[in-house]
């Protein structure tokens, strides 16, 4: 999805309205998540960028999915009239993680909590 929404129209809420970009961000998320993921992959991931403009998002660091939404965010409160969003989805191969022995010879997944 690249797309460029309005963040302040006449007449409507402004806080109504960046509601209403972050519910089609997600929904978009999640229609293209029930989508079939190729042969090899495990499941679907997706690059973001988020710009007052689309050039400013063309130089902005791709985002995780999990940070669009500050993003959005960022953007109305600096008083921006639009908002440009690019959720590319991409399949992805999850990384498994590293078995270590124990001890007691015992195979378990290595914590990333040195405390566990």
């Amino acid at each position: 999805m690249k797309k460029t929404f309005l963040l302040q129209v006449e007449g409507k809420n402004p806080d109504r309205i960046l509601e209403a970009v972050k519910h089609e961000v997600r929904k978009y998320a999640r229609r293209e998540g029930r989508k079939t993921v190729p042969e090899g992959f495990d499941y679907w991931d997706f690059d973001c960028k988020v710009g007052v403009s689309p050039e400013a998002a063309a130089v902005a660091e791709v985002a995780t999915f999990a940070q669009v939404v500050p993003l959005i965010d960022a953007a109305a409160k600096t008083g921006a009239a639009t908002c440009y969003v690019e959720v590319l989805a991409k399949p992805v191969i999850r990384l498994r993680k590293p078995v270590v022995e124990g001890e007691d010879g015992q195979d378990f997944p290595e914590s990333a909590d040195p405390m566990h």
